[in-house]
């Protein structure tokens, strides 16, 4: 049988128009036992055409769709069938299980790597899609990603690092570590994001060294932290008020700042005084009693209509992101009017003042969250060591009411 040309299509097409009648057309003479065909439809307002992979298997007609004519021209069709079913019919295999069997592109990798995020419901899924976007434009998002060559991401990195901005070269090469250890470990899994296949053979930024990372030692002594607290309650400059409560919850629980940040009504029992996170940031499910002048300071917010306790000034629909608290924190510390800190310091003085208030380090442990290995701590329980948990709480509640009862009785 010949090989297809435009003008058989078109006049194909007139004739269904006219007739009312399905017509397929087939391009040559197939391939093995399959082929390409042309199959057009008549609609009540017109002819669809499709382009389908056609084949014989087990004595039975198995058709799979391709794209649509003319948007997928001829030669666009033959090329595909080609390249995606022509050997998957030759070797016996169903047409149903082939797809794209090009490598995938740079861009394929980040965005299913990016989805993955999503859909595994990590927060820093926007930060990465942000980074991997720049990252694609550099090196090229339409190359095949397995191209990708070790050199080309140290070039890609050193002129950041030269320019002084090191924790930013070590995230651009995270950010590409990650997306193709996650590329490299989807080849063949099924729950996969993408349907693309990257053929990856190894991972170019494997090889290139991290920034050592510095170890966080700063904690606030009980002075440093009423001065800080002091402040939030009343600030000498006008700010979101958001801001300055999510930042004292934060020193009253020691969490994470993106689990306070991203505090939600549902996540309040205010009967039991409790916050409940069904995930936080090692995947674990989690839940606090919180000490009584937190619970207080809670009790006086009033969730915006979205739910969050602490909204974001430009977009009440979503909360604060953590690095806009740290943002302003580090405004005040520029300013000189609260002590030099971070949100993450913030956590590790809760750690160090609540061991000064009689906490032990194992239920300290346990109120932030850290990962244990035992096996009550695997499986999720709300009520796990929560009388322990409230024991310690009230503990640290006393000791942070002393501390500002005496300010307050030296300031009078």
């Amino acid at each position: 049988m010949p090989s297809l040309t435009d003008g058989e299509i078109r006049r194909a097409l007139k004739q269904v128009e006219l007739s009312r009648k399905q017509l397929s057309l087939i391009d040559g003479e197939g391939h093995g036992t399959g082929r390409l065909v042309l199959v057009m439809k008549p609609m009540p307002t017109r002819v669809t055409a499709d382009w389908m992979a056609q084949q014989w298997r087990d004595q039975k007609r198995i058709k799979k769709k391709l794209g649509s004519y003319p948007a997928m021209t001829l030669s666009e069709a033959r090329k595909v069938f080609d390249r995606d079913f022509a050997h998957v019919i030759q070797k016996g295999r169903s047409i149903k299980i082939a797809g794209d069997t090009r490598p995938g592109t740079v861009a394929d990798l980040f965005e299913a790597y990016v989805a993955h995020l999503k859909d595994s419901g990590k927060s820093s899924w926007k930060q990465a899609e942000k980074g991997l976007n720049k990252i694609a434009d550099a090196l090229g998002r339409n190359r095949p990603a397995r191209d990708i060559e070790p050199d080309e991401i140290t070039e890609l990195i050193r002129p950041i690092y030269e320019r002084g901005k090191r924790s930013m070269a070590d995230h651009v090469r995270g950010y590409i570590h990650s997306a193709y250890s996650w590329g490299l470990k989807s080849e063949h899994d099924y729950r996969a994001a993408s349907p693309r296949r990257f053929r990856l053979i190894y991972n170019p930024a494997a090889g290139i060294p991290t920034e050592p990372k510095k170890v966080g030692t700063r904690w606030l002594d009980e002075e440093e932290f009423l001065r800080l607290y002091g402040w939030l309650e009343c600030p000498d400059t006008p700010v979101h008020p958001p801001y300055t409560r999510a930042v004292r919850i934060l020193m009253l629980t020691g969490q994470r700042v993106e689990e306070i940040a991203r505090l939600h009504a549902d996540q309040w029992d205010a009967k039991e005084r409790i916050i409940d996170w069904s995930k936080t940031k090692n995947g674990k499910p989690h839940a606090i009693p919180v000490p009584e002048i937190a619970a207080e300071l809670i009790e006086s917010i009033k969730p915006n209509v979205h739910g969050w306790f602490f909204p974001s000034a430009m977009d009440p629909s979503k909360p604060v992101s953590h690095g806009t608290l740290y943002s302003f924190m580090w405004r005040q510390r520029n300013r000189e009017v609260i002590p030099v800190v971070t949100n993450r310091d913030l956590r590790r003085t809760w750690k160090t003042l609540a061991g000064k208030a009689g906490l032990s380090k194992g239920i300290r442990d346990r109120i932030q969250n850290h990962t244990l290995q035992d096996v009550s701590s695997k499986s999720y329980d709300r009520w796990n060591y929560m009388p322990e948990k409230r024991a310690a709480m009230k503990k640290w509640n006393a000791f942070v009411k002393a501390l500002l009862s005496n300010k307050r009785r030296k300031a009078g």
